[in-house]
């Protein structure tokens, strides 16, 4: 038999109930940490002028674009990443708050690259910035918290790693050996593929700018070509108890072309999928978009749903985590009303209004099926309770789906007992 017509475009996602509070996973953990550090949430929109990621965002990126021309004749594009909008919005409203800025967003980007495990062409990113703050404490502070949002997820010490780098320290590289200026943002791709191209590949691209892999792989290898940025970040992580996760690594560029300085990338200790956040600073891009009229130091990074969803479920403690939150969130009411006496149904409405209004998730059948279908609906709903409303009425009873075990329980401060049991674990109450 032939399937449906219409399916999902490739690399793109339909979300179905339970894929939704995995997602609503991410996002209510991302937005707790960055709270939790002083963070304020911002938004943007997800149609940009083209003309904005052309400015300097460089590299592959141009050529992975979701462009086209709307009907007033605009060249517009979905956006692949947020940090040019934040860019402009902040260049258009900074004199409005002050300094330095701490804001993040949730919110979708599109690519269009080759789907993959860890990549799609439409995706979320948590993005983190600081703006306005030019020392490297600046870059601390997002190290830091993108550490304890690994934490958060469950990862402990020796599960993931965050490698750090510096683009100057490359800049400095490339201005000793005397590649040619125009040829620096091939240099840097060509660093940043080190790892996934071929080494014939990568020692051929090298030759044409007058370079050996030798050359790079001895100056990765040489712990005294850390800036002295990074010496500050290994003193505050020490400080913070973070530094075990900190590792100087400086094959690590970033793809952008807009990044200016610290880099980093968090990855998984055993590398067994793409960076799972990655940032830097990014000190002239403000300027860049403002055309010169605002100048303001940054520096951000940005974590994708694909790759910590996925590492997340490929761990055992942390995927039983999020699977216990997803079992909590996803239901569609915590407590199913079961009528067992249909001529009390304008009852059961009352009781279902009332708990309601307090708060209480609830449902209750549009037509009265036989009890034993009703306490299948209840289960397949995920709700905890089934509350029965019978002919005993002001008494009722509670079950508790995941034990069949039942509560009695009465009409008078239902409401407040409920809230009260809901609280409580699916065992019964104790006398």
């Amino acid at each position: 038999m032939a399937g449906p017509r219409f399916q999902a475009l490739p690399g793109f996602r339909d979300f179905l109930p339970k894929d939704v509070a995995a997602r609503n996973y991410l996002f209510e953990t991302w937005r707790s940490v960055a709270r939790r550090y002083g963070f304020v949430e911002y938004e943007t929109p997800l149609l940009e002028d083209t003309a904005l990621y052309m400015k300097k965002a460089g590299g592959e990126l141009n050529s992975q674009l979701f462009r086209f021309e709307d009907q007033g004749g605009r060249d517009v594009t979905l956006r692949p990443e947020v940090t040019a909008s934040l860019a402009r919005l902040v260049a258009q409203h900074q004199r409005d708050f002050p300094k330095p800025l701490k804001w993040f967003e949730i919110g979708q980007c599109f690519r269009y690259e080759k789907p993959q495990k860890g990549r799609g062409r439409e995706f979320f990113q948590f993005n983190v910035d600081i703006l306005g703050e030019p020392g490297p404490q600046a870059d601390a502070e997002l190290i830091a918290l993108a550490i304890d949002t690994m934490l958060a997820f469950g990862f402990e010490a020796g599960d993931f790693i965050v490698r750090v780098s510096d683009r100057q320290a490359w800049l400095d590289f490339a201005a000793q050996r005397r590649v040619a200026e125009e040829s620096i943002p091939d240099f840097l791709q060509i660093i940043d593929k080190l790892e996934r191209e071929k080494p014939e590949v990568v020692e051929q691209k090298l030759a044409a700018l007058g370079l050996t892999t030798a050359d790079v792989t001895t100056f990765i290898a040489n712990p005294e070509n850390a800036s002295a940025a990074f010496e500050t970040l290994r003193s505050e992580l020490g400080s913070r108890g973070l530094g075990a996760y900190l590792s100087l690594d400086l094959s690590i560029v970033r793809g952008l072309a807009y990044y200016t300085g610290v880099v980093f990338e968090v990855f998984d200790s055993k590398k067994s999928m793409r960076a799972v956040a990655g940032g830097g600073r990014y000190d002239t891009l403000v300027e860049t978009i403002s055309d010169g009229g605002v100048d303001m130091p940054a520096t951000g990074f940005a974590m994708g749903d694909y790759v910590i969803r996925n590492l997340i479920e490929e761990t055992g403690k942390t995927n039983l985590l999020m699977q216990a939150w997803i079992q909590r969130n996803a239901a569609a009411c915590d407590v199913y009303l079961v009528l067992a006496d249909d001529t009390k149904r304008p009852e059961a409405l009352e009781i279902l209004s009332e708990l309601r209004n307090a708060g209480i998730s609830c449902d209750l059948p549009f037509t009265a099926p036989k009890v034993n279908k009703q306490f299948q609906n209840a289960e397949k709903c995920g709700a905890r309770f089934a509350l029965v409303i019978g002919s005993e009425l002001p008494e009722l009873k509670l079950k508790v789906l995941s034990s069949r075990l039942e509560e009695s329980c009465h009409v008078l401060g239902l409401a407040e007992w409920l809230s009260d049991r809901l609280k409580e674990p699916d065992g019964p109450l104790l006398a």
